[in-house]
């Protein structure tokens, strides 16, 4: 019998029971918002003969579908992320797995994030399953158990047990090598998982060429996760990085590479173009033979509940037709070292896009469907936001570069700084910028969520890595004494990147792990940007909508409202109040009266509450107009009025539109005539039938607003949901979010 875990049968604990009565104590346990359930735990005996220990079964927490993609398998290991609600787990409590049969598995938990109140908020849980038939999916019910036993596996033992690997790169005509071996010599790894089931350490090593030289630019990264009582069962990532902050002579560079594991060639590429402060990474298991084929899902309510992510509305099911895309767009083209997915090469192309949102398109299709076509787009993504290039390492620390110090606190990548010296600016050698194209440009204002979900759902560090290098970089993209000489302002980024911005430096806040030396710097540049705005916002009260205007420091000016891009900042605090920064309530409080006022107040007809562009005041040298009413006749009382197309347009009768009355089949006769095109009463302005609509922008403005209780924001959302267009969701469910109840 494997020493991974002991199989017990287990009446007591409902074997042999209904696995839907089962997950339906799950969700009871989401809708009552986890308060906690009497349960006695169950200490279940030893195996007559065995030494292994009893495991304790006590109250379940969630549910955890492990698929079989291929043929039959037997001891399959498994290891995946899952987030804890609130109150819900003990930093001391560890994880037991029930299936459906009553068979209980022991689990071995890595407890990496923790709530305010102490109990555990992400969670890397490692097991091995019995068996799973070919097709089939077992249901595993994780239940609070006894505290994980220590790990008694050592580097040592690893470097003993036989695995190898090795990576070749033949750059101007030098080979240079690293290996396993080097880096286990090093001696200085980083021990990410550590238990009985797996261990994973991750190890920085320089690549160097015969001569014993290290190449001054890459530097290799294995990553070995070590299921060490299963024969040949270990997972060894290698990653190539191209990323180092303080050394001069940046540059893209192409080489051959070669890398083996285990001993059999897993990954070659000639002529791979490597660009500057950028990194990709390839993955094999110890034996092929035996490679894990399995799709983990989650519980999707457990997931949007304890509110790691916004409250998708779950009654959207995916499409299949979109589904299937993703199987026929992923390919050779879009994936591999150096390859981004399925996102725009340049980020600052305009218009809507599935990749743009709170999360982008594909994410929330696997949130909501836990499909593995949209999993696979993901994960793609994920592993393609290393390509771009605004990696930043510091070489001292070995960790994403910081800039709370006086040596960093001027750093800075904006475009007519980046050739300024000295040193720290990132700058491509001797100046030439020829030597440091890449067909990829980024930007915050049109940046994806590229690396969060897919780092909470598996605990794979690469993708923590890369959530901490985009949210320590994007405060960067200013001057140093817009982003606060080293506090991490984003308040001179446009509007709708200063939410994603947000976002993001949000999630690095929330996820990083609590021993993590970059998880207090994380949290204090968010605690930086919010006493900006609450400074400049909440205490200063720039203006009575509640509209973004431009006010503070250094802030970026804006000369009329974005409505859209000022729906998108208002639901970046709801969403960081969401995930515990309460700091951020007050800012959505001031700043959610733009929104439900547009949709909620008498002055203003809600029919234009999602208008593309809205004058706000007469000019930059006068106040922003005083109430709603005004707002809405300074845009709306001419003869002609901006379409969705922002094209003027007029009735042929002479009549204005500002005299009809809100939401009447008067009013959409007007547009009718005066449009050219069919309207109907109580369609709102602004694209309403798409997904990337500006009505579809505004409602996760609304959903935060009315699920933190805000006054009017239920009537708002009310008249929100009973327009007469709406878009199909399923194709493209990015804003779908709903209030929280």
């Amino acid at each position: 019998m494997s020493i991974l875990f002991t199989a017990i049968l287990l009446a007591a604990c409902g074997g042999g029971g209904d696995p839907a009565a089962e997950s339906s104590v799950t969700l009871a346990t989401v809708t009552s918002a986890y308060a906690p359930k009497p349960i006695t735990p169950i200490i279940a005996t030893p195996i007559p003969g065995t030494t292994a220990p009893a495991i304790v079964v006590g109250a379940p927490i969630t549910d955890i579908r492990i698929q079989n993609t291929g043929t039959a398998q037997t001891n399959v290991p498994f290891t995946f992320g899952q987030v804890i609600a609130a109150g819900e787990m003990a930093r001391t409590d560890g994880l037991a797995a029930k299936l459906a049969d009553g068979t209980v598995i022991r689990l071995q938990a890595d407890v990496k994030a923790t709530h305010a109140d102490g109990s555990v908020r992400h969670v890397i849980v490692s097991g091995v399953l019995p068996s799973l038939t070919a097709g089939q999916t077992q249901t595993l019910t994780l239940v609070k158990s006894s505290t994980s036993e220590p790990s008694n596996v050592s580097l040592q033992q690893l470097a003993s047990s036989g695995l190898t690997s090795k990576v070749s790169i033949l750059l101007d005509n030098v080979e240079y090598t690293a290996s396993l071996a080097d880096a286990l010599a090093a001696a200085n790894p980083i021990n990410w998982l550590s238990g009985t089931v797996a261990n994973e350490w991750i190890m920085a090593v320089p690549l160097k060429n015969a001569a014993g030289i290290a190449h001054p630019l890459l530097n290799a990264r294995f990553d070995v996760r070590w299921y060490s009582s299963l024969p040949k069962q270990a997972q060894v990532s290698v990653s190539i990085e191209n990323d180092k902050t303080f050394t001069a002579g940046a540059r893209n560079l192409t080489y051959d590479v070669k890398l083996e594991v285990g001993g059999r060639l897993a990954y070659a590429q000639t002529g791979l173009t490597h660009y500057h402060h950028a990194r990709w990474r390839q993955s094999a298991w110890w034996d092929a033979a035996s490679t894990p084929a399995i799709h983990i899902k989650h519980d999707t309510a457990y997931l949007i509940a304890s509110k790691a992510v916004s409250n998708y509305d779950r009654s959207v099911v995916p499409s299949e037709k979109e589904l299937a895309r993703f199987t026929t767009d992923l390919n050779d083209t879009n994936t591999g070292p150096m390859k981004i997915g399925l996102i725009k090469a340049y980020m600052p192309t305009t218009g809507g896009r599935n990749d743009i949102g709170p999360l982008p398109g594909f994410s929330v299709m696997y949130l909501l469907s836990q499909d593995k076509r949209a999993k696979d787009a993901m994960l793609a993504v994920a592993e393609g936001s290393g390509a771009w290039s605004m990696h930043l390492r510091d070489e001292k620390t070995g960790y994403p570069v910081r800039t709370d110090n006086a040596a960093n606190r001027e750093l800075t990548t904006h475009m007519n700084l980046a050739h300024k010296g000295p040193l720290p600016v990132p700058r491509c050698a001797n100046n030439d910028g020829n030597l440091c194209k890449t067909p990829y440009t980024h930007d915050t204002a049109h940046q994806p969520s590229m690396a969060y979900l897919p780092y909470l759902v598996t605990g794979d560090y690469y993708y923590l890595e890369e959530l901490q290098f985009w949210a320590a970089s994007n405060p960067l993209e200013v001057a140093p004494g817009s982003s606060g000489y080293g506090q991490g302002l984003v308040r001179w980024q446009q509007l709708r990147g200063q939410a994603w911005s947000l976002r993001t430096l949000g999630h690095a806040a929330y996820i990083t792990p609590d021993q993590h030396p970059l998880k207090a710097y994380f949290t204090q540049q968010l605690d930086n940007n919010l006493a900006f705005y609450h400074a400049t916002y909440v205490v200063g009260n720039p203006n009575n909508l509640g509209a973004y205007d431009g006010s503070g420091e250094a802030a970026f000016a804006v000369t009329a409202s974005a409505p859209w891009q000022d729906d998108y900042f208002t639901w970046s605090f709801g969403y960081l109040n969401e995930l515990g920064f309460t700091k951020a309530l007050p800012i959505l409080q001031w700043k959610a009266k733009y929104v439900l006022g547009r949709m909620a107040d008498p002055g203003f007809c809600w029919i234009q509450g999602a208008s593309y562009w809205l004058k706000f005041r007469d000019s930059m040298s006068t106040p922003v107009y005083s109430s709603f009413e005004q707002l809405y006749r300074a845009n709306f009382s001419d003869p002609g009025i901006p379409n969705d197309d922002r094209k003027i347009i007029t009735d042929p009768l002479g009549t204005r539109y500002i005299d009809q009355p809100c939401g009447t089949q008067a009013q959409a006769d007007w547009l009718t005539r005066a449009d050219g095109h069919t309207w109907v009463a109580g369609r709102m302005a602004g694209y309403a039938s798409s997904t990337l609509g500006y009505p579809s922008n505004m409602q996760p403005a609304l959903a935060v607003a009315a699920g933190a209780g805000i006054t009017s924001a239920d009537q708002a959302w009310s008249t929100f949901m009973a327009r007469s267009v709406k878009p199909d969701y399923s194709t493209a469910p990015q804003f779908a979010i709903i209030p929280r109840k």
